[in-house]
């Protein structure tokens, strides 16, 4: 109705609000569940009726998988929307029967009910426990044996640099598996976190992703010249960026074009949502297939890198 377009005008006046139509509720909620869009404005069907009774609702449904955005978009949306829909209530009021109308936004908060930040911090720390562990504790492996020596014993036996390579990860990755199943039963049991997504999708992925970090550090391993280097390396290429900007503590398109392209690059920022939405969301098939693709990508890079630079140290 045109009631209905002017009370969406607000959202059109602000530029941190980019609005998009869907005919129905099933199209906007499908668009949310792929995190398309952050938030949805639902204009009930009596909306013109009740605006002239002074008392007319419209509806906001917020992505609750990040509470610090939602938050941010419940008060953007509702400052956009007040002013207008305020001045056509007091309009129709008026003209009905002399008194001031009211209109009211009344929210709720999809996959985080509760609004709870725990909800959207634990999975996150998860992310950053696994890069820890993973890129940490590898990176000083073969710089470790080099610097004590026990590396030439390796050399002179006819063992292939991968089979080095699957040799070193496979304790840690043992270990960092024992680390997941602990933060997964933390999470749920002690933090009363949900897990709305199937356990064998989240562990797979969570394997995946540890997978890369094993290797990342493998890599800088290979490539340092002592155990300071090699852990000071693995904190600044991998823990610090997972931290801040894998979007955990920012949301990234609130940084500048430059750093969401270097953000891109990175293992976590594609992990990140990944376990969220399994997390709170549920099993969202597209997502996981291009997010875990990606993963896979780069653990094939990073242990082919780790061969070719445990080869050229025995060459």
């Amino acid at each position: 109705s045109p009631q209905a377009h002017d009370a969406l005008s607000g959202l059109k006046g602000t530029p941190y609000i980019s609005p998009v139509s869907f005919a129905t509720l099933s199209e906007a909620e499908q668009a949310m569940r792929l995190n398309r869009i952050d938030a949805i404005v639902r204009i009930p069907p009596d909306f013109s009726r009740r605006l002239t009774q002074g008392n007319a609702r419209v509806q906001l449904l917020l992505n609750g998988v990040s509470t610090t955005t939602a938050s941010a978009i419940e008060g953007y949306v509702t400052g956009a929307m007040t002013i207008p829909l305020a001045k056509q209530a007091d309009r129709a009021a008026f003209r009905e029967n002399g008194d001031t109308g009211s209109v009211s936004v009344v929210q709720r908060m999809w996959f985080n009910e509760t609004a709870d930040s725990t909800w959207y911090l634990v999975p996150g720390l998860i992310v950053l426990v696994l890069t820890l562990i993973g890129a940490f504790l590898t990176s000083l492996l073969i710089i470790r044996e080099r610097e004590r020596g026990t590396l030439e014993a390796l050399f002179v036996t006819p063992v292939q640099p991968l089979e080095l390579v699957v040799a070193k990860l496979t304790p840690y990755l043992l270990l960092g598996f024992l680390d997941l199943v602990i933060c997964l039963i933390l999470s749920h049991f002690l933090f009363a976190v949900p897990m709305r997504g199937s356990l064998w999708v989240i562990l797979m992925a969570s394997i995946l992703y540890l997978i890369v970090s094993l290797s990342l550090g493998l890599f800088i391993s290979g490539k340092a010249e002592s155990q300071f280097l090699a852990s000071q390396m693995a904190l600044i290429i991998s823990f610090m960026p997972a931290m801040m900007l894998s979007g955990f503590v920012f949301d990234l398109r609130n940084l500048p074009v430059g750093i969401q392209v270097i953000s891109q690059f990175l293992p976590a920022t594609h992990f990140m949502p990944l376990i969220k939405t399994l997390f709170l969301g549920g099993n969202d098939w597209s997502l996981v297939l291009r997010e875990c693709g990606i993963l896979l990508f780069y653990a094939l890079v990073l242990i082919n890198a780790s061969r070719i630079t445990l080869r050229k140290r025995i060459g």
